[in-house]
């Protein structure tokens, strides 16, 4: 058994220690006595104090506003900032010392000394540090602003902001660690913006004392759509000393989005490198957004790049880049310089396979001809095609690809460039091959007069060796002539829209082709049946027309093509085509004459009598041919008779041949 304390004498009694040895019943722990009220009360009283204490710390108390501006103002000073109220001023103890202004005015330099107005407005709260508020000293240990207008810097040489800047670089060079730790602005306008411009600008700028990093976020509403920005791990210290610190930064807007994560350091200016991607639905809404611009952006609708980047003081560097415009994908390399005037962009990208199709609708939705009643999708003749919208800035850009495609026309060994500059435009593709043929070819675009609004447009062209056949295969057509053909063509024009520009378009084209074949269609049976056509021939396609040479060659003036020189010699027969097609009326009228030629070498004559004379006239997309007369005047291309025959499924009954002729008359 437990000894019970105290003294020998007062020992336990019965195995019971008696009460003056610590009172414990054997069948109970020992009691205690009540607190005497002379005891309570002190204690109640101090309680009541010590909350009445709190409720009055916590309670905001009405102090003057001068004396309070001009404490805060010692605590702003070192930041080369001065603060100014005339409102009323509250200060609150718990549950850190901070007190509360109203329309307020923060400008740069000392107090009675103030420049030009920084923010302006609003409520501003001040959270003082409580040790040195004991010492007597403003110590701002976190700054809120509330519906204030800002005067945000125009650039790094913004004098409003030029003292405020440098005063804090210094503080922070020095390694001060009395910076605030917050500092937040809430439901800010931009002064003197746009009605347009920004509004609700959220931000909050987080750098505890016991972290060398600083995270900021922010979010505003710009031309009436939200944006969102963040930045994190960013070490301002480092930054200032010209020490490398890490960053990771994101920005949000309804049309994309951009990331970026790397080192930046502040050397000869902020210098940046890592890593970044930017990803956007429509490349011309995100350049609106943003008021920016990029050369040829209208033709550009779902855009994304990433890759590794450098910055400098004048532009970025893009040494490994992969972009996504539409559902192409191209790897290389590129850079940007940004200036006030333009932006010049420059990239060399290559692409396993690219399709074309998308920029081909582009242009011709620009510089298309206008749609004959009762079509779609061309644009209207009255359209402007002034090339300010396209050359907003500068681009030198080389493309290459293994294939290319336009539609159902594969190229393949693409080697292509696209250079704006100055406000022109040049296209150049320096080389492709379509079935077996090279092609080559330049397009070149300048504004004429002094607004701008006229384009001169040129553009030349050549091809050899192109199966014609294999191409109308992929066109989606029959194969109707076979053998390979060469050609170029030298064309200019100048408008203020597409009417304009076709009616002036002038140069000259040449085809011409050797040792070929037209399939389905036997020219010498139709000179024996005397322009005729045997039943069936056509539905049969067995007929052939072996030639040596076949050639047309054009002279465009003022959008009217006249045919120069159209022919097609074979053993047994020659043709000749003659007549004129229409660019801005986008119809053709010629005659064609098919005649026998006497055995005996290709220098013969022809036969003494008469060949067989054919009229072919009508709109591109509907030609229709009939037999005429030798004694029929010549056609009249845009006469008051019109054309012919306009129903290439009805051709008169003297013409003897089925509609499905036409695509095969010489």
């Amino acid at each position: 058994m437990p000894d019970c304390p105290g003294p020998p004498e007062n020992g336990p009694v019965g195995g019971i220690c008696t009460p003056e040895n610590g009172p414990v019943a054997p069948d109970g722990p020992p009691a205690r006595s009540a607190m005497p009220p002379r005891r309570v009360i002190p204690v109640l009283g101090l309680g009541a104090l010590t909350v009445a204490g709190l409720s009055a710390a916590c309670l905001p108390w009405p102090v003057a506003t001068p004396g309070a501006a001009r404490f805060v103002s010692r605590g702003l000073e070192p930041y080369g900032l001065s603060l100014t109220a005339d409102g009323p001023t509250r200060l609150s103890l718990l549950p850190l010392p901070h007190l509360r202004f109203t329309r307020t005015r923060i400008a740069a330099g000392r107090t009675g000394e103030a420049g030009p107005a920084l923010a302006e407005g609003g409520r501003l709260t001040i959270e003082l540090s409580l040790l040195a508020l004991l010492s007597g000293q403003a110590e701002i240990g976190g700054l809120a602003l509330d519906g204030a207008a800002l005067t945000l810097p125009l650039g790094p040489d913004d004098a409003r902001w030029a003292e405020p800047m440098r005063r804090i670089a210094a503080r922070l060079e020095q390694g001060a660690a009395s910076h605030p730790r917050r500092v937040s602005l809430t439901r800010a306008s931009v002064a003197g913006a746009r009605e347009h411009g920004a509004r609700d600008l959220d931000l909050v700028l987080s750098w505890p004392l016991w972290s060398a990093s600083l995270d900021c976020a922010a979010s505003l509403t710009w031309k009436g759509q939200p944006a969102r920005f963040a930045l994190a791990g960013l070490r301002p210290a480092d930054l200032l000393a010209g020490v490398a610190t890490p960053f990771a930064a994101t920005a949000r807007w309804p049309a994309g989005s951009l990331s970026a994560e790397g080192t930046a350091i502040a050397a000869d200016g902020l210098r940046l490198s890592g890593r970044g991607s930017v990803e956007t639905r429509s490349l011309p809404e995100t350049l609106a957004y943003w008021d920016g611009d990029v050369a040829l952006s209208p033709f550009v609708e779902r855009f994304s790049a990433d890759g590794t980047f450098e910055t400098d003081q004048d532009g970025l560097m893009l040494p490994s880049l992969r972009v996504e415009v539409g559902s192409n994908v191209l790897e290389g390399a590129g850079s940007a310089r940004f200036s006030e005037a333009r932006t010049a962009v420059q990239a060399t990208l290559a692409a396993d396979s690219l399709n074309l199709g998308p920029l081909l609708g582009g242009l011709v939705r620009l510089f298309g001809p206008a749609s004959p009643e009762g079509e779609a999708a061309a644009p209207p003749a009255d359209r402007s095609i002034a090339l300010k919208p396209l050359t907003g800035g500068d681009l030198d850009l080389r493309l290459s690809a293994a294939s290319s495609r336009i539609g159902p026309v594969l190229l393949e060994d693409l080697a292509a460039s696209v250079l704006v500059r100055g406000g022109t435009i040049e296209a150049s593709l320096g080389r492709a091959s379509l079935q077996g043929a090279t092609l080559k070819g330049r397009v070149a675009l300048a504004p004429v007069g002094e607004d701008g609004a006229e384009t001169e447009v040129k553009a030349q062209g050549a091809f050899d060796r192109l199966d014609l056949g294999a191409l109308l295969i992929d066109l989606g057509q029959s194969r109707w002539v076979l053998g390979g053909t060469q050609g170029q063509f030298a064309l200019e024009g100048s408008g203020r829209d597409v009417a304009s520009l076709t009616e002036h378009v002038s140069g000259r084209a040449a085809l011409g082709s050797e040792g070929g074949t037209i399939s389905g269609l036997d020219l010498a049976d139709v000179i024996h049946r005397n322009g005729a056509l045997a039943p069936g021939a056509l539905a049969r396609r067995n007929g052939r027309t072996s030639f040596d040479r076949a050639g047309l060659s054009l002279h465009f003036s003022d959008g009217v093509g006249e045919i120069g020189e159209g022919f097609l010699t074979a053993s047994a027969l020659t043709a000749t085509l003659r007549g004129r097609l229409s660019l801005t009326e986008r119809s053709f009228r010629a005659r064609a004459e098919l005649a026998p030629r006497l055995a005996g070498g290709q220098g013969d004559p022809p036969a003494a009598r008469p060949g067989t004379l054919f009229e072919i006239a009508g709109p591109w997309n509907a030609v229709s041919v009939r037999r005429a007369e030798h004694d029929a005047p010549p056609p009249n291309l845009g006469g008051q008779n019109g054309p012919v025959a306009r129903n290439p499924s009805r051709p008169p009954g003297a013409v003897g041949l089925p509609a499905a002729a036409r695509a095969y008359a010489p």
